[in-house]
């Protein structure tokens, strides 16, 4: 009877282990099983967690996985807003519209007031950014006021979110899946996940960085260690002027200058011929590079009276057409162009920071 005692009792503590090991297995999973599992939709839950090995590949922790990951819903108004963005590509026969009203609505009373103002107000700190960078003033304020309006409008959307969504919705995925992993390793290295607030394209803060730009370029303008441009100006500034700096851009020299062109001029003797393979719409309506000398002794003259030095390689753009206001551009306006590229984006940054400096 003792014996039947025992065996009863050493079965019964033997289901209690395998009741807890499974118990405790169970609780291991769901601990470790990312936090917004219950989405609604399967298919984006289950590719959201698909990313965790490449997160983790880049050194994010599984800890910050899930934070930045937990409550993600698929997010239909992102996908209408990209598809309206992208809309049907132009044929090539389809024409540009003209620079004069972006110009007006871009280069207006307001901006060129509110960058004036902010430009004063934070002078000392863009002097010694300038030194640093070689960028000057004007046009970072310029670029500044651009992007979110000195600061105003910089997007409400959950950056993790917006880029998830994309990413699954596939069409853009080798875009925007980098960019989401980005998030990640920007919470790992101490960006707050309450951050990451911007457009429903990824772009965030007062410069309105991807999360990937962020990583290479952003910089520490005001000392405390962290570049929070989603919240200090010093910090957007200084890392905009990070970011032309490391696409080229040449202190001393200047973004472009507006020109009038002669109703004899040639232009098939300047025609571009070289095929661009990146914004071939942009590009395509550049002229071959020629030296302020030799456009000069072509007949054109600049509005303002004043030539930069000669030996300034640049480039014709005439946005309107022959007859109209026209722009001999240097390799400081391709900085601006890596920005954003378009020729209506550059050309209203450089004539924005123009009127700053006046």
């Amino acid at each position: 009877m003792g014996g039947d005692i025992m065996q009863a009792i050493r079965f019964k503590i033997g289901r209690l282990f395998q009741f807890t090991a499974a118990f405790v297995s169970a609780w291991m999973l769901t601990a470790s099983a990312p936090l917004h599992a219950q989405s609604g939709d399967p298919g984006f839950d289950t590719y959201v967690q698909s990313l965790w090995p490449k997160a983790q590949a880049r050194g994010v922790s599984r800890a910050t996985f899930d934070r930045v990951t937990s409550g993600l819903r698929y997010n239909a108004r992102v996908v209408a807003l990209d598809r309206d963005n992208l809309g049907s590509p132009p044929s090539p026969n389809t024409p540009i519209p003209s620079f004069a009203p972006y110009k007006a609505k871009h280069v207006d009373a307001a901006r060129i007031g509110g960058g004036r103002r902010v430009h004063d107000r934070l002078l000392p700190l863009l002097s010694r950014i300038e030194q640093r960078t070689g960028v000057p003033t004007s046009i970072m304020i310029a670029i500044y006021g651009h992007e979110t309006a000195y600061g105003q409008v910089t997007g409400n959307f959950d950056l993790p979110e917006a880029l998830a969504t994309l990413a699954y919705e596939g069409r853009r995925r080798s875009l925007f899946e980098p960019e989401l992993i980005a998030t990640m390793v920007m919470v790992e290295q101490g960006v707050p996940r309450s951050a990451l607030k911007g457009s429903w394209a990824g772009a965030f803060g007062y410069p309105q960085f991807l999360p990937s730009v962020y990583l290479q370029v952003a910089e520490d303008g005001d000392g405390d260690g962290v570049a929070r441009i989603w919240s200090s100006e010093a910090d957007a500034i200084e890392s905009i002027g990070s970011y032309l700096r490391r696409a080229g851009w040449r202190a001393g020299q200047p973004w472009g200058v507006a020109v009038t062109v002669p109703a004899s001029f040639n232009r098939s003797s300047v025609a571009n011929r070289l095929t661009p393979t990146r914004c071939p719409r942009v590009f395509d309506r550049h002229s071959r590079w020629r030296s302020m000398a030799e456009w000069r002794a072509a007949g054109i003259q600049p509005l303002s009276g004043r030539w930069p030095d000669g030996n300034v390689q640049a480039t014709l753009l005439e946005p309107d057409g022959p007859g109209r206001t026209a722009y001999l551009l240097t390799g400081n306006y391709r900085a601006i162009l890596d920005y954003n590229c378009s020729n209506f984006y550059a050309l209203s940054v450089g004539l924005l920071a123009d009127e700053i400096d006046r």
